[in-house]
């Protein structure tokens, strides 16, 4: 973890923007047309990168592309299931920020102070992951949506790692590409300091929410590295199931994310082509 902190004054000086963020986010999203999808999406990109700003997080990308480098919307006029490692709820500011979406969360969100009211009303679909009879209906919404030229996002990870490494994904939800013919966007966050070191600050896999906070407000700055990776398109595999799916989803990710983390590249993300493994 970076040495580096700022001041006291800093920290609370950001704190009482993020309260006032939070408050204008639901404002904001609070008085949106619910049938007006484009009107939202530009709410829900103005939102992300306003609350990158108050938290000074810096997004980064390859030198071949920038911000704009992936167009929100693909040419077969699907919506983008975007899917993407899982290390903090700035990954939620970064997604919204690069495109206009909906997102899957788990349930306890719903009660976060403030945070499960803005998550609400941006469109977040809230599922436990622990009841198998959430999983058919989920993914019937997500192509529906699909289907509409709607983009929607999730953490197939199912919780957050240091960031340093990728979790196991789970490949129920890709179903909902298969079922949309949509594409699949796999995008790899990786998070530094301010002097460009692998930093683990910005999680909260060990630390509650207000602790997490509280970490992030004491960096002085925070870049994350963003990699949009190739696209899949499940026309492209006739024959694949969700579990390839997520298998090629896992490995592009991973590849970005181990290819400067201290930790060595794991021997089991090779693309496993047997699907008999249990829904998950």
């Amino acid at each position: 973890m970076s040495s580096a902190k700022t001041s006291l004054g800093t920290r609370l000086l950001r704190s009482l923007r993020i309260v006032r963020f939070l408050f204008t986010a639901l404002w904001r999203l609070h008085n949106i047309d619910p049938d007006n999808p484009v009107q939202r999406g530009r709410v829900i990109n103005a939102i992300g990168a306003l609350g990158l700003q108050i938290l000074n997080v810096k997004l980064e990308f390859d030198h071949n592309e920038t911000a704009a480098g992936a167009p929100a919307k693909p040419d077969n006029g699907r919506g983008m299931l975007i899917v993407a490692n899982h290390v903090s709820w700035l990954d939620i500011f970064v997604l919204a920020t690069l495109y206009p979406c909906s997102f899957i969360g788990m349930q306890e969100i719903k009660r976060w102070p403030l945070i499960g009211t803005v998550a609400r009303n941006a469109g977040t679909v809230f599922i436990n992951r622990k009841n198998r009879k959430d999983i058919d209906p989920i993914n019937a919404a997500i192509a529906a949506s699909l289907k509409k030229s709607q983009n929607v996002a999730f953490f197939p990870e199912a919780r957050t790692s240091d960031g340093n490494g990728v979790l196991p994904f789970k490949a129920a939800l890709f179903q909902s590409a298969i079922n949309a013919n949509a594409p699949i966007q796999p995008v790899a966050l990786r998070y530094y300091d301010a002097n460009g070191q692998r930093t683990t600050c910005v999680t909260f896999d060990d630390v509650n929410l207000l602790q997490s906070f509280w970490r992030i407000i004491s960096m002085p700055e925070i870049r994350v590295r963003v990699d949009r990776c190739q696209r899949i398109f499940p026309q492209d595999h006739p024959e694949a199931d969700r579990f390839l799916l997520k298998d090629l989803a896992e490995q592009a990710i991973c590849e970005k994310v181990y290819a400067d983390s201290p930790l060595p590249y794991p021997a089991d993300t090779e693309i496993n082509t047997v699907s008999d493994r249990p829904v998950v």
